[in-house]
């Protein structure tokens, strides 16, 4: 009876610990690494100086990071199918491939903003420009459909009766592609974010006719993107990520000439065409995602009607605002 007892007594304790341990918070699962993805712009030097100032390892550190790892992606469509194959923990990246991402089945939200606005349309010197009209017959290349670029474009086109399907011709192009597709005649114009309209400019190869901001104004771009699984895993981790980038962020608007010079050091970009850039285009370098929520969810009916995506999301299908409240002054 003695040893009967004793069995009970033992799996009453060991019950006990099982329902304790399932009432326990979950633990933060332990990683040394973060992949980041980001894209050569300037929508996106925030990224770039945590990085070059040693930001991320540093204020990461606690949490047992210990690399950083950048992948640097053309446009947001590729970026998005590597975080789709689950090769990127956080991205800088626009948020209408996060749509189309998420649409798609990607897990993961927008957990603060990264910039507005940004974009040139240009046209080589020989075409006048008067009004949207004049871009019909026009061979256009802008960045891969379902980007913020391609997106915008096509809405604008479509607000001014244009057909985007039939009365222009829309490729999609890389940056660099594209800026050379343009300086050598294979196409009569561009719609880029910066720096590519600037630089394009400076080498006399076209003219900006329309910001981004005339076409949407205060418009979304870029945004920070983190897996579900990491806000899930290692919920502090995304906070400290967040103030990271505010960090950044803030310190990039206090000192424009020195972000400018972090670009081209990246990129290899003479630093006068980034100083022409960040004075020409009309972004703004943003953090607080609230700033574009509504542009954000706009988009998912923009790309439901272009086709894009099978129906609209929700805000709470893209954002999880709660890291940026936790962290912000």
């Amino acid at each position: 009876m003695t040893k009967l007892k004793g069995t009970i007594f033992t799996t009453i304790l060991l019950l006990a610990a099982l329902f304790v341990s399932g009432c326990a918070e979950p633990q933060e699962e332990k990683i040394t690494e973060l992949d980041f993805g980001y894209q050569p712009s300037t929508h996106q030097i925030a990224f770039m100086t945590a990085q070059e100032k040693g930001w991320w390892v540093e204020d990461l550190a606690s949490f047992g990071i210990e690399t950083i790892t950048d992948h640097e992606f053309p446009t947001g469509a590729p970026e998005m199918q590597a975080m789709l194959a689950g090769e990127l923990d956080a991205a800088y990246v626009g948020a209408a491939p996060v749509i189309s991402a998420i649409s798609s089945g990607l897990d993961a939200k927008i957990v603060a903003g990264v910039q507005t606005q940004g974009s040139n349309l240009v046209l080589r010197p020989e075409f006048n420009y008067t009004g949207p009209e004049d871009l019909k017959g026009l061979k256009i290349a802008t960045f891969p459909a379902g980007t913020i670029q391609d997106t915008l474009l096509r809405n604008w086109l479509r607000e001014n009766g244009i057909d985007p399907d039939n009365d222009v011709e829309i490729v999609g192009m890389g940056p660099g592609d594209a800026t050379t597709a343009i300086s050598a005649g294979q196409v009569d114009a561009v719609f880029l974010p910066h720096p590519a309209p600037a630089i394009i400019e400076s080498e006399g190869n076209g003219r900006s006719v329309v910001a981004s901001g005339e076409m949407l104004p205060n418009h979304a771009c870029c945004v920070l993107l983190v897996s579900g699984e990491l806000i899930r895993d290692n919920p502090e981790l995304v906070k400290q990520i967040v103030k990271t980038h505010i960090r950044a962020t803030e310190y990039n608007k206090a000192h424009v000439d020195e972000a400018a010079a972090i670009f081209a050091g990246k990129t290899g970009l003479e630093v006068e065409k980034v100083e022409k850039s960040l004075a020409e285009w009309d972004g703004e370098w943003i953090s607080d995602p609230n700033l574009i929520v509504d542009s954000t969810v706009e988009y998912t009916q923009v790309q439901y009607e272009l086709g894009y995506i099978d129906q609209p999301l929700t805000k709470d299908d893209i954002f999880d605002l709660s890291f940026y409240e936790a962290v912000k002054e």
